[in-house]
Formats: structure tokens, C-alpha cells, sequence
């Protein structure tokens, strides 16, 4: 009896196809969750399952970029070993390490980063991955990122660098590592606010921000630099009844 004849490549084209669309779904799932990304961003350019056809020559960075949106460490190393692209971008400028950064792949992320990608390279929403582990607290990835030349200086798209929103958003032990690599505690964002005005004024003044203020405190902030309305960080703590961040404000010689 004659067998059915299987088409040629079929189920190879079916894995690549697979695979580009896994790639792409990471991309907006990045932009959906990233720091202060809007809910109404575009969608995911369709680009990606068109490059998936067979033998094109983008295939191994396209595999890479949904290695490492899945968290996939032994395709990741494999795919480097085989001389993929490491600092390849998807539709929207997202490297695999930034792809990786965003679901907190440290493994991933640190074989990337072994094999040369750059932490600072920026994608459509001016995120790298030294900003965005920042922005997201993941402290494992910073330090890493910090340790292969993340350019400490960088900033996102609202001019600030990566330890005003680790301030903001109470990653305490993420802050220290910055405050620790030598991030500027004084440097003003294109709201007019610094680290310690945004932990305070976009914060319930909790244990964790205490925490935070204090830290900025002990690395010499300087704790009377006012917005742009001219109001200080003591005074913007006094109108949210913040009386813990008032008490530790003063005590440090706030004004």
C-alpha cells in the first residue's frame, strides 16, 4: 500500500510561524506593561509572521526574540552558539534582553548579556533594559546590567533615569543598588521632579518610601530642590499628611 506523502518542510514552516507570532505577542505584551505605557498603544505590526517563511535569512533573530520572551534558557544558548543576532529588534526596537527584562528572564538575561548585548540600546518607547529593570524593580537584572556597562546617565522618555522610578515605586532594594552604582539622587526629570519628589509625591509615604527616602537621604540628596511650581519635597509631604516622611525630612535638615 502507498504511504501518504508528508509535504516537504511543512511542519518546519508551522514551528517558524509559531514561533514569529510567540515573538510578536511578547512585543505587546512589553509595551502593555512597561513603564507608564498607555493601555491604548499600537498594536503589534503583523511584520514578523511575514519574515517567518522558509529560509529567510532573519529566522534565527526571530527565534531569539521568542526564546527570550519565553524565558527559554537552553534555545536562548543554543541559538547564540549558532551565531544569532544578539542584539536583533523586533517591529518596535525590542531586543531578546529587553524581551527577556520585561518577564524577569535572569538566566536568559544573563547569557544575552554574556554574549555581548547591550543593555542600553532603546526601543520605540525609549526603554532599554537597564531602564526598564529600574522602572520594574527586577534587581538581579540590574545589577547584571550595571556589571556589562549600563549607561547609569540614560534616560526614558520622560527625561528621568532608571532610579527616579524605582523611587516612585517603592523597589527599595533596586533603589540602593542604583544609589550604590552612582546614579545622580539629583537629577531633575522633565516634570521638574527628582527621585525624592516623586517617592514622596507619588506615594501613600509608607515604610517602603521611608525606606527609599532614607536612602536618598544617607547618599547626600539634596532635600530642598523644588519643582517647578517651586514647592519642596517637606512641603508636598505636609500637604499629604505624610507625617513619618515630614518627621524624617526635617530631621535631615529639610526645609
Amino acid at each position: 500500500m502507498n504511504q501518504p506523502v508528508r509535504a516537504q518542510g511543512s511542519a518546519s514552516l508551522t514551528t517558524r510561524l509559531t514561533i514569529a507570532l510567540t515573538a510578536s505577542a511578547a512585543a505587546t505584551l512589553l509595551t502593555a506593561c512597561h513603564s507608564g505605557t498607555s493601555a491604548n498603544a499600537p498594536a503589534a505590526m503583523p511584520a514578523a509572521a511575514v519574515a517567518a517563511k522558509a529560509g529567510d535569512p532573519q529566522m534565527p533573530g526571530q527565534q531569539l526574540l521568542a526564546a527570550a520572551a519565553q524565558g527559554d534558557a537552553v534555545a536562548v544558548r543554543n541559538l547564540l552558539a549558532g551565531n544569532a543576532p544578539v542584539d536583533v529588534q523586533d517591529a518596535r526596537g525590542n531586543t531578546p534582553l529587553l524581551l527577556a527584562t520585561a518577564a524577569n528572564h535572569i538566566e536568559v538575561a544573563r547569557s544575552l548579556l554574556m554574549h555581548g548585548a547591550s543593555p542600553n540600546i532603546q526601543n520605540q518607547m525609549q526603554d532599554s533594559a537597564y531602564l526598564l529593570a529600574g522602572a520594574q524593580g527586577r534587581l538581579e537584572i540590574v545589577r547584571m546590567t550595571i556589571s556589562y556597562g549600563a549607561d547609569l546617565k540614560s534616560t526614558n522618555r520622560y527625561g528621568g533615569t532608571a532610579l527616579i522610578p524605582a523611587c516612585e515605586r517603592g523597589h527599595l532594594e533596586t533603589a540602593r543598588a542604583l544609589i550604590t552604582a552612582g546614579v545622580d539622587v539629583n537629577h531633575v526629570n522633565r516634570l521638574g521632579w527628582t527621585c525624592l519628589m516623586e517617592a514622596v509625591v507619588l506615594s501613600d509615604g509608607g515604610p517602603r518610601h521611608q525606606a527609599i527616602i532614607q536612602a536618598l537621604i544617607d547618599a547626600k540628596a539634596d532635600l530642598n530642590l523644588p519643582d517647578k511650581d517651586g514647592v519642596t519635597a517637606l512641603a508636598h509631604a505636609r500637604q499629604r499628611g505624610q507625617q513619618a516622611v515630614v518627621q524624617l525630612l526635617r530631621a535631615a535638615g529639610a526645609r
